[in-house]
């Protein structure tokens, strides 16, 4: 038979167990207040030195500053951004592991070379800028103009190279884009990050770059051309290149990438990241190091920035099967 305590053995019993608590509460800070309590590391899924590092190193930098403690950035390249991409998904949902989502997980989780679901293994903290993309070449190349390229390629097929970052990443998808528009067959030669892909063409071992703005300092400092962008307008910094969509190759392409961690963060270590990285987005290092690079501030906060990658995951699916990616890794 269960025992009812009364009396003034009751009342000792629950002003026990209310001061229990309250000492509790104060003891222990709340989980937002107590993170982070020590370095976080950032994982880039992309060699060092390459525009997606560069403007990465910038945001943690204000991030940090924010956050109150060092955020390390650690280069995870491979498999056109997915070998780090997968670190991320696949790290303790702490807080203490978050980095760089790349654009192109909602195509190759499609295609089966990333084995997880982006929109649901992943927790969102923001969109931070977008890339912005160009084909360019040396600048002893005989390609003047992106039609000097498009006639070289209708008179020998397949002869032309063309260096990107990896297989069915985002320049690649824009060449094949590209080649589909202007009727002609290049040859692709993939690299590990654009950094690689730049230097194979500095080194005349390719002769096309399609890249985003890694290309932007050798421009301008006369080593590298550049025939064409890749966006609706033509770049502010480079306002005497035409677009591809200009010059009659209906081709847009932007790949705006953002900060994630792995699914089941906590709500209120969540709710300090998101605050941190948008003052880090916005901040004027950020935004300078974009404009630097030719690149665009494109800030959605977590919530959004998770609508906009399952909204490009639908949009993938044509892309997939319009370019017959499934079949050209095959053959790959």
């Amino acid at each position: 038979m269960k025992k009812s305590i009364k009396g003034p053995d009751r009342r000792r019993v629950l002003t026990g167990t209310l001061a229990s608590i309250a000492a509790l509460s104060f003891a222990r800070p709340s989980l937002a207040q107590a993170y982070p309590s020590r370095p976080i590391r950032f994982i880039c899924p992309w060699p060092a030195g390459g525009t997606a590092d560069t403007t990465m190193r910038a945001l943690c930098r204000v991030a940090a500053a924010e956050l109150g403690q060092p955020i390390t950035l650690e280069n995870r390249a491979g498999a056109a951004g997915m070998i780090g991409a997968a670190a991320i998904a696949t790290a303790q949902p702490d807080g203490y592991t978050i980095g760089q989502i790349p654009l192109s997980v909602t195509r190759f989780s499609q295609l089966g070379s990333f084995a997880h679901d982006p929109r649901s293994d992943f927790t969102f903290i923001a969109r931070t800028a977008g890339q912005t993309f160009g084909i360019a070449v040396r600048a002893d190349s005989p390609f003047r103009a992106i039609q000097d390229l498009v006639a070289a390629a209708k008179a020998k097929p397949d002869t032309i190279t063309y260096a990107t970052s990896g297989i069915a990443g985002q320049t690649h998808i824009g060449m094949e884009e590209f080649s589909h528009a202007a009727k002609i067959q290049l040859s692709h030669v993939p690299f590990k990050g654009g950094a690689d892909a730049l230097q194979s063409v500095l080194g005349g071992h390719v002769q096309v770059l399609a890249d985003s703005s890694s290309w932007a300092p050798l421009v301008r400092d006369g080593r590298f051309r550049l025939l064409a962008t890749w966006s609706e307008q033509r770049l502010a910094g480079f306002p005497d290149v035409p677009t591809l969509k200009e010059s009659g190759y209906r081709v847009v392409m932007q790949a705006p990438n953002g900060v994630g961690a792995p699914k089941g963060l906590d709500p209120a270590v969540t709710a300090r990241l998101r605050a941190a990285f948008r003052k880090a987005a916005l901040s004027a290092e950020h935004t300078d190091t974009c404009n630097r690079l030719d690149m665009v501030v494109m800030y959605l906060d977590g919530d959004d920035y998770r609508k906009f990658v399952a909204q490009n995951y639908e949009e993938e699916k044509a892309i997939i099967e319009r370019l017959k990616l499934k079949e050209l890794i095959g053959r790959s």
